[in-house]
Parts: structure tokens; C-alpha cells; sequence
């Protein structure tokens, strides 16, 4: 079987996505399981490669069906919008939120043609993505314009612990607003199908919203009003799931193999679970797209850009996964 191509948007250019995109692209590990195409600006990937001492040659190309793929070389669908001489690396600034916004569109463009068999991101700014007047606030809800998904999942991953999120980019009193039980029912059930599309499957749980699941209605009664009755529902429709479980338990039951997946139910509650277990290996996959996207867990990291110091543990390990779930992904991808 053919290692799946992996398109790799290289992110803002003033932020660590150059980095630690070029020395993804030389682990051996990665090149084993995938073949890497980078969507970005060939001269922000030459300087990162320079500074990095990688030893490269940077390969600038217009499309997708130039690469070669060759050992000790980079392939970049060269988009020639990042002049490292014009902005200044750690800084918030609107034309590298512009062409970070660039990257990521023509490489979905690249997907949805299949010229790669998945997307990986490296960082974006949100400000720099506002300074540019790009009306999207992250990723996913990028990814979801371009594409026309509804609602795409989250889906966390690090050592074997999964875990789905309920919501995202709200505020807490709106993501406890977003505990109801149709809501919960819908992502249940898409939460067992991306499962099933990854080649996974198994028993979902449900964490609860309250300290000990609201203790029958002592301090909170959404485990009683919402989340019972969904659970309760999801069962009678054939779904294997189990809940409201204590936020305080459930991730250390799902990390030892009694869930295939835990569905958060606000995104702190996740994030904290996942990236105090690993930080740096907790990955972000984005489902529901006609492709599957990962990411690193991690931003632009402004404060150490472009100084040597940004780690690409959390890069290589994202390209890893990519390459892992891709092939199950693209043969169940309802779109």
C-alpha cells in the first residue's frame, strides 16, 4: 500500500509553524508512514530549514503532481506570499494572518480534488487572522465554510485517551446553555459514527457538567434534565454509551480502556484532561470534513518564534495520526 499524502499549510509565517514543520519533515518516523506536501511560502520554509541547520533543499512547485517525495528534500506548493524580509517574526501582523488564511484554503481546495489524502495545520493567530478581516475565528470553523460541514467534531487524542467536545469557542455560562438533551443526542450519534470512520468503534461516555454529576439535583440539575434523558434515549436507538459519568473519573476510565471515547461537555473540561496528561503528543482531529484534518494541540507560540527553542513533538506526532486514520477516514467519508 502506497504511504498516504499528507498536505501540511505551514501556518502564520511570523509563528513557530515553519519550524516545526520543517523538522517534522525530517523525522524518520513520519517519512515511514507518509509522504509530507507543504502548502506555504518556499522562502519561509528555506529560512526555517537554514536556521534549523536540516541540511534540505526546498523544492518550490505549483502543483500537487510535481512533488517527488524524495529523501533529503522539501516539496511546497509555493504560494509566494510571506516575504521573511517584509514581517517580523513573533508579532501579530494582518499580512501573515492573510496568507496563513491563503495556506489553508488552497490546500482544502487540494483535498477536496484528492491530490492529498488528509490535512495537516500548522498554528494560526487568531489576531493576526482578525488583523486580516478573515470572518472565521479558528480552524475548524474555517474548515467548515470552505468545505459546507455541519458542525464538524473535535476529537482530542494523547496515549490512547480519546475525547469529543460538545462545544468550543464559547464562553462557560453559553457552553452550559449547550447542555441539552437534542443537542447531546446529535452528537452522540455522530460521535459513534466519526468513531466508526476512524476504524475504532467501542462504548462512549459522557462526562458530567457538575461536581459528582450534581449529586441528584443538590448543586445542578442538568445530569437530570438533559443529559439522563439523552443517554437514556441513545441507548433505546442501539448506541453503546454510558452516562453521566464524574468529570473527575471518567478520563483516567477512558485512559485505561473501559470508553473508546469521552464526549466533554465544554472545552476546558477536555483540554485540561488531555494536555495534562501528554501536552505536547495531544492531537486535534477534526471530523465530519470530506478529509480528515489534525493538528497540533498548541498556537503560534509568539514569544519563542523563530529563536530555535519551538519543540515538534506535538507536529510529528499529529503527522503520525494523520497517517495512521487517513486510510479508514477516506474509505467511510460520507461526502
Amino acid at each position: 500500500m502506497k504511504k498516504p499524502i499528507i498536505g501540511i499549510s505551514m501556518g502564520d509565517p511570523a509563528g513557530i509553524g515553519p519550524e516545526i514543520s520543517a523538522r517534522a519533515l525530517v523525522d524518520e518516523t513520519v517519512n515511514r508512514v507518509a509522504r509530507l506536501l507543504v502548502y506555504g511560502d518556499a522562502r519561509v520554509i528555506e529560512k526555517a530549514v537554514r536556521e534549523g541547520g536540516l541540511g534540505l533543499r526546498v523544492r518550490a512547485i505549483d502543483r500537487a503532481d510535481e512533488a517527488r517525495f524524495t529523501p533529503g528534500s522539501i516539496d511546497v506548493i509555493d504560494l509566494n506570499n510571506a516575504d521573511p524580509a517584509a514581517f517580523e517574526a513573533g508579532k501579530v501582523q494582518a499580512a501573515c494572518g492573510k496568507a496563513a488564511w491563503d495556506y489553508i484554503k488552497t490546500l482544502v481546495q487540494a483535498a477536496l480534488r484528492g491530490e492529498v489524502d488528509a490535512i495537516n495545520t500548522a498554528p494560526i493567530n487568531k489576531e493576526s487572522i482578525q488583523a486580516a478581516e478573515v470572518p472565521y475565528i479558528g480552524h475548524t470553523e474555517m474548515l467548515a465554510a470552505l468545505t459546507g460541514a455541519r458542525d464538524p467534531l473535535t476529537l482530542f487524542e494523547t496515549l490512547g485517551l480519546r475525547v469529543f467536545f460538545l462545544s468550543r469557542h464559547v464562553s462557560l455560562r453559553k457552553s452550559c446553555e449547550l447542555v441539552t438533551k437534542e443537542r447531546l443526542l446529535d452528537y452522540i450519534e455522530r460521535c459513534h459514527q466519526a468513531l466508526d470512520q476512524l476504524g475504532l468503534g467501542g462504548e462512549l461516555a459522557v462526562a458530567g457538567l457538575n461536581p459528582h454529576c450534581g449529586e441528584h439535583g443538590l448543586f445542578g440539575d442538568e445530569e437530570i434534565e438533559e443529559v439522563m434523558p439523552a443517554v437514556a434515549e441513545a441507548q433505546k436507538r442501539g448506541f453503546r454509551v454510558s452516562g453521566p459519568i464524574g468529570a473527575d473519573s471518567v478520563f483516567h476510565q477512558a485512559k485505561i480502556g473501559r470508553y473508546a471515547a469521552v464526549l466533554s461537555l465544554y472545552h476546558d473540561q477536555g483540554h485540561i484532561a488531555t494536555k495534562t496528561l501528554d501536552f505536547e503528543r495531544t492531537i486535534s482531529i477534526t471530523l465530519g470534513l470530506p478529509f480528515l484534518r489534525t493538528s497540533v494541540d498548541h498556537g503560534t507560540a509568539f514569544d519563542i518564534a523563530w529563536q530555535g527553542k519551538a519543540s515538534a513533538v506535538s507536529m510529528v506526532e499529529s503527522l503520525i495520526v494523520a497517517a495512521r486514520y487517513s486510510p479508514a477516514y477516506k474509505r467511510t467519508s460520507p461526502v
